[in-house]
């Protein structure tokens, strides 16, 4: 990182601004270009690494290129203003989070329910009954285990 001034190194503080975050990006190897989409999410810090959750449809470019090539990025930022610095300058004001994994198809029904659990509970939807959902059975979820990951702020 080049500005070692603005690194967040502890991992804890790294998944409280992820999880602060309404939308993560994921990038994919699509093709002749990389393909990046919007995502809502749920993440998770257990066993010392951060867990990202999202889902899918069973279907599409998105399907196609996860179930080919699981390598993803995982883009996360929260912007909070433009100001003009004591030297004259101007900066950004924000906070952000890198983080690279494999996008894993959850195939268990348990592991699925768990995961939108934790996806709704982030957006404070923790009440809906997923099991009874009549989407539960076309609804597709991956789990991203993030092996490297990086933040990043300029308060």
């Amino acid at each position: 990182m080049r500005r070692d001034d603005r690194e967040v190194k502890n991992l804890e503080e790294i998944y409280d601004i992820l999880d602060r975050c309404d939308t993560i990006r994921v990038a994919m190897h699509g093709g002749e270009y990389p393909y990046v989409i919007p995502m809502t999410f749920g993440c998770e810090l257990k066993d010392g690494s951060i867990t990202v959750y999202f889902h899918s449809a069973g279907e599409g470019r998105k399907w196609d290129i996860l179930t080919k090539d699981p390598r993803v990025c995982v883009e996360a930022d929260k912007y909070y203003q433009v100001k003009r610095t004591d030297d004259g300058e101007i900066t950004a004001v924000y906070e952000s989070v890198i983080g690279t994994g494999e996008a894993e198809l959850l195939t268990e029904q348990a592991d699925k329910v768990a995961a939108l659990k934790v996806m709704l509970a982030k957006y404070k939807e923790s009440g809906f009954p997923v099991t009874s959902c009549h989407g539960l059975p076309k609804v597709e979820v991956f789990r991203i285990v993030l092996n490297e990951v990086t933040g990043k702020r300029n308060k």
